[in-house]
């Protein structure tokens, strides 16, 4: 298993899919428990869903599962929502905040794992985001997550259906903001959110330096939108899917349109 899977397109949009991997090594598979093995945090089919909305872009897929390693946190382990409920670098509980470990990872497991699987991933998208910046002068890295519309233990009430993160605005230029949160709150049917609970990840605010020409945006969605339940065994639904494809390719298009027709330099 390579940690990391890259699909090299020509366009300015790069999508980050770094919780789509359902991968977990033997020796670290035979450490979790019941529960940890259900892998029930996986960003369930967002590689299905994001697949050929926009046939230019690049992608960085994690194959890994982030019970090995979450590949959207801070490699030294800070927390990226100080005082809030939220998990680890390597998660000690699911986001219900239930254990997920008979045998929990130690020091040296931590950062052995940061070598195999984050570093990888991170170095792939590094190289990629700064491939597509030297063709267009300009990269937009759009992060693809997903999330169960309830859960407890991490936020109040029911989540929206995007949730737009750009860390305060400090990741992107206001422009992309607004056609992102536009297009989005256009949509009949959907609520929109912009930096709410998910304001971005580790990902989002390390790589968006819009002053060097990369620019991150990170979209969370609800997983009610396109899943038959937000439950095992997770299906994909075709309808709901079908139907929320069409605002994600208008959304990308336009990100696309706006570096492509000049108007970020």
């Amino acid at each position: 298993m390579t940690p990391v899977s890259v699909k090299q397109g020509t366009g300015p949009i790069v999508l980050g899919l770094p919780h789509t991997g359902t991968f977990v090594p033997e020796d670290i598979a035979a450490k979790l428990n019941q529960n940890g093995r259900q892998l029930s945090d996986t960003d369930w089919h967002i590689d299905q869903l994001y697949d050929g909305l926009l046939s230019d872009a690049t992608t960085v897929r994690a194959n890994f599962h982030r019970y090995v390693i979450d590949a959207n946190r801070d490699p030294s382990g800070a927390s990226l929502y100080p005082g809030q409920n939220t998990t680890a670098l390597v998660p000690l509980t699911d986001f219900a905040g239930k254990d997920i470990w008979d045998i929990p990872p130690t020091i040296a497991d931590v950062d052995a794992r940061r070598r195999a699987y984050h570093a990888p991933y991170h170095a792939a998208m590094t190289e990629e985001l700064q491939r597509v910046r030297d063709l267009h002068g300009v990269a937009i890295l759009f992060d693809c997550h997903s999330i169960r519309s309830r859960i407890p233990h991490l936020f109040d009430g029911k989540l929206p259906d995007f949730n737009v993160g750009t860390n305060e605005g400090n990741t992107c230029a206001r422009l992309l903001e607004t056609a992102v949160c536009g297009l989005c709150r256009a949509e009949d049917g959907y609520t929109t959110v912009l930096n709410g609970r998910f304001k971005g990840g580790w990902t989002t605010r390390h790589y968006g330096q819009p002053g060097n020409g990369i620019h991150t945006i990170q979209m969370e969605l609800a997983q009610s939108t396109y899943l038959t339940t937000e439950a095992s065994p997770w299906a994909y639904d075709a309808a709901k899917s079908t139907r929320l494809r069409r605002p994600l390719s208008r959304l990308l298009g336009k990100l696309s349109h706006i570096v492509l027709n000049g108007d970020l330099t």
